[in-house]
């Protein structure tokens, strides 16, 4: 139990580290773009929210929390559906509501989260049923995890954000594959997408005006801007890749970046962070990453309760994603999909659901008896 908590106590340590590099990161960017220092403000007062939470979190009965997760999976679904009609339209989508005095809300950011619960308490549900996996058994719950999935991805999708659709599917298609599904199952499953991969990426270079008519020209040119990095092309990829390349080993320092960057609160605030401090600064950055992603797989390792695991294995695979997707669209290696860096980049929704995730998984770590009742 001890190990237990020296973990939780460098999970906090990491989050106050990256607290201080956001803070850091954001008012630069602030500097380096029209953004007003209102999001500064808001960026703090979010993660003072956020440690609040945690020390909240360990009062609650995280058993009825996993147990009741299907009434909040309706709820943001609701929410998902309200959105396509009274969402606030930025750049093209209907993302989030606006609340006066407060700001943006995402629902997406919080069914992320919210998925990781039900599909745990599927697991659980499944588990009692079925004590012996077999192909029909796995296959019936292969099948309830993808119409979980699928109905806030069609949502989602819709508004569209590309981004977090495959964020859901990955959270899911982890966990179903630490859980055991039979792996046949898997390979049917990757055989039958490469053939419709394969179907739509044919239309898309071969047949666009048949591409147009069938998926519309909103997702032509969103599929078309997913495929910039591939010829380095488009001032986001050129501007961030150009900022970091010329930061050396030091940086140049807060507050003076050179290079005008897109969405450098958001998106890219890991080239804002890069141009600030360099090759060193990042570096920083990036092991303090793995520290905390190696301190999940550590709690994972050091817990034998499977609905603790199953939380955080799916919680895990959410953030590394992000992680490496966002770091690597970063510097060019992989596509612009509007992915945001966990715990750093600018935003209420997103940072809140990071933190109600890592007081999920503290507390559960503190009281994983209470969920083997």
């Amino acid at each position: 139990m001890n190990k237990i908590k020296n973990i939780n106590v460098a999970i906090i340590i990491n989050l106050v580290l990256f607290f201080l590099i956001s803070i850091i990161s954001i008012y630069s960017a602030t500097k380096l773009t029209t953004s007003s220092n209102d999001i500064l403000i808001r960026q703090v007062i979010w993660y003072i929210i956020g440690f609040l939470i945690i020390l909240i979190m360990f009062k609650f009965d995280i058993k009825k929390i996993v147990d009741k997760s299907f009434i909040f999976y309706v709820i943001v679904n609701v929410l998902l559906v309200l959105l396509l009609f009274f969402g606030k339209e930025i750049n093209g989508s209907k993302c989030w509501f606006s609340i006066p005095g407060i700001g943006s809300f995402q629902p997406s950011e919080f069914m992320k989260l919210i998925l990781i619960l039900v599909n745990t308490k599927v697991f659980k549900t499944h588990q009692k049923k079925y004590e012996k996996g077999t192909f029909k058994t796995d296959l019936i719950l292969f099948i309830k995890i993808m119409i979980i999935t699928l109905i806030p991805s069609i949502l989602t999708f819709l508004e569209p954000d590309t981004g977090i659709v495959i964020i859901y599917f990955l959270i899911s298609f982890v966990m179903l594959f630490c859980y055991g599904v039979k792996k046949s199952i898997f390979l049917i499953i990757i055989v039958l997408f490469l053939i419709v991969f394969g179907v739509f990426f044919f239309m898309y270079f071969n047949k666009q005006e048949t591409f147009i008519n069938v998926f519309g020209t909103k997702f032509f040119y969103r599929i078309d801007r997913l495929l910039d990095w591939s010829s380095e092309s488009g001032m986001q990829l050129t501007n961030a890749t150009s900022a970091i390349k010329a930061a050396g080993l030091k940086g140049y320092g807060i507050t003076n970046t050179p290079i005008y960057i897109p969405e450098a609160h958001t998106d890219f605030i890991f080239s804002v962070y890069s141009n600030n401090t360099g090759f060193i600064g990042s570096a920083l950055l990036i092991i303090l990453i793995l520290i905390f992603d190696f301190n999940l797989i550590r709690l994972i390792y050091n817990n034998d309760n499977n609905t603790f695991r199953f939380i955080v294995i799916g919680f895990l695979s959410m953030i590394l994603y992000q992680q490496i997707q966002n770091i690597g669209m970063n510097i060019g290696l992989l596509p612009i999909t509007g992915i945001t860096l966990p715990f750093i980049s600018y935003g209420g929704s997103s940072l809140l659901s990071y933190m109600i995730g890592v007081s999920l998984i503290i507390s559960l770590s503190k009281k994983e008896k209470s969920l083997q009742k």
